[in-house]
């Protein structure tokens, strides 16, 4: 299996060139991000993994309400990131999918070593069709260049009957159009960024959210969109700028989870 990253360019040239470029940007700020985040976490490992496996556990019993997870199960994480759901999650052959896993590898040796990971593209996952028996993808594809390219290739890599766990942040349609007046003033050459809009690609709403699997060959057997527990949060947190009181007024960060069966 290949470790090298294969760019969109690289095999259809219909990517949009600024699109790429965003998606590319978000990519540099989350590894100056986890490379800041290594030197604080230094002598706290335990306390993250402890977390890390918290997490993996809570996801394996989700899944589990649909059916066991055998112990000899092939589990794919598609952006497994530094702190993903695949160094602590059951099954046998456990490999994790990120642009940056080269760098992780180094900054997070303690945890990163415990399962295969490869530096590839969501988008373009270096794996032959019906692969794995379990795939995984945790709030990572509106950070990436095609939500649906990576929709289309976890079904692709995931086998019949297999189980797919999926998540992604949701917003207010107002945070789409916000995204898109940050592109609109980078492509006008006004090089100011804004955190949230330069660490994704798109700010996706409920609807949008929900039609990354419409006419898809799954069966979704769970399905949740909270937004009330978005609403709350920001009401709960003490308002340190605008973006915040926006938030009590336009929720942010909903989470939309979803487990299906590939038919």
């Amino acid at each position: 299996m290949s470790s090298k990253i294969k760019k969109p360019d690289q095999v259809n040239g219909s990517a949009s060139p600024a699109l790429h470029r965003r998606a590319e940007r978000a990519l540099e700020r989350q590894l100056e991000y986890q490379q800041h985040k290594a030197g604080r976490l230094r002598g706290h490992e335990a306390e993250v993994m402890a977390s890390m496996r918290d997490a993996s556990e809570r996801v394996g019993a989700v899944l589990e309400q649909v059916r066991p997870i055998s112990p000899d199960a092939r589990v794919l994480e598609v952006g497994s990131g530094a702190h993903g759901l695949i160094f602590f999650f059951g099954g046998g052959q456990r490999i994790g999918v990120d642009p940056l896993a080269h760098s992780y590898s180094g900054l997070f040796p303690a945890w990163q070593q415990k399962a295969t990971t490869i530096a590839a593209l969501g988008e373009f996952l270096p794996f032959a069709d019906e692969s794995f028996d379990i795939v995984l993808c945790d709030n990572v594809v509106d950070h990436a260049e095609s939500p649906e390219r990576i929709v289309s290739e976890m079904l692709r890599v995931l086998a019949p009957d297999g189980l797919l766990y999926f998540t992604v942040n949701f917003h207010h349609p107002i945070y789409a159009l916000a995204a898109g007046a940050h592109a609109a003033w980078h492509r006008l050459g006004i090089k100011l960024e804004v955190g949230p809009f330069a660490d994704h690609t798109v700010h996706l709403t409920h609807q949008q959210a929900r039609e990354l699997f419409t006419d898809r060959s799954v069966e979704i057997v769970r399905e949740t969109g909270d937004v009330a527990s978005a609403k709350a949060r920001a009401r709960q947190r003490p308002p340190r700028h605008l973006g915040d009181r926006l938030k009590r007024v336009f929720f942010k960060n909903a989470l939309y989870e979803i487990v299906a069966i590939r038919k």
